[in-house]
């Protein structure tokens, strides 16, 4: 039974996209490495957006790059597994106005 999952599992996350173009990957990965980003900036933002006294233990500047790179790093996790969709709809609208 353990093998059954293991196969399913593994060909419903590796299963291949027919006709993708070597650009179409590219578009994909670019539009993921941006929303990323975007998250990375908005996770950013909230924490800025913070009262000052709620975060007083984080003034010193180790704290605050460690905090920078986790942040985008979750926006990067984020990303990579379609959380928000906005890497789609980047997508769509890159193959859309390509043509």
């Amino acid at each position: 039974m353990q093998a059954i999952l293991r196969a399913f599992s593994s060909a419903s996350v590796q299963a291949p996209v027919p006709n993708r173009k070597p650009e179409g990957t590219k578009i994909a990965q670019c539009a993921k490495e941006f929303e990323g980003m975007l998250i990375g900036q908005m996770l950013r933002s909230a924490r800025e957006a913070t009262p000052e006294g709620d975060n007083a233990e984080d003034d010193d500047d180790s704290n605050s790059t460690l905090i920078e790179l986790g942040e985008q790093q979750l926006g990067q996790a984020l990303a990579a597994n379609g959380t928000l969709g906005i890497a789609k709809i980047v997508v769509a609208g890159l193959v859309k106005n390509a043509d």
